[in-house]
């Protein structure tokens, strides 16, 4: 079923206001999948905080005009998904690399971080960037661990001197 010119400005439309907030883009192809298996992978992106989209190359390049992912535009070929971070940079990455593991239709043809355009060698390595959560957390642990340190060091001179006049007394008593 053709699209009328509406709704394809429509679906311009809605694909260009989510590329201009995302963190990331993945684009993968989908031929073969079947719809259940389509049906558990929205769930888990909706879960995650990832914007499935399906859409015809020509308009998903004409939404991608001036936004990060234009990169993307020259290199989509074949029926594609896209799958948009919207919480953290690698949420979509996460959600397509671990679908792709146990259903093999899912294969990536595109990864795109901050206007940088990826092979789909580098899914995994930017689904395994931390969350922003994760990434506060081993922040504030690096700037805690000096100072825990100096702590501990400061602490253990007197406690080697309490440790050092119980051991001449206990010498002295059992002497």
């Amino acid at each position: 079923m053709a699209l009328t010119l509406e709704q394809k400005q429509k679906v311009v439309a809605e694909v260009s206001e989510v590329a201009a907030i995302a963190y990331s883009a993945v684009a993968a192809e989908y031929h073969g999948m079947e719809v259940s298996q389509m049906t558990e992978l929205r769930n888990r992106a909706r879960e995650k905080g990832v914007v499935l989209k399906v859409v015809k190359n020509t308009l998903a390049k004409r939404a991608f005009e001036g936004t990060k992912f234009e990169c993307m535009s020259d290199s989509m070929t074949g029926p594609l998904l896209l799958a948009f971070s919207m919480e953290d940079l690698g949420s979509a990455a996460r959600v397509i690399y671990d679908f792709s593991k146990e259903n093999k239709a899912l294969e990536t043809k595109l990864v795109s971080v901050g206007g940088e355009l990826f092979g789909p060698n580098e899914l995994e390595r930017v689904s395994k960037l931390p969350t922003r959560d994760e990434a506060l957390s081993i922040l504030m642990a690096t700037m805690k661990a000096p100072v825990t340190k100096l702590a501990r060091t400061m602490k253990e001179v007197p406690g080697k001197f309490v440790r050092t006049v119980a051991a001449v007394k206990d010498a002295k008593d059992a002497a």
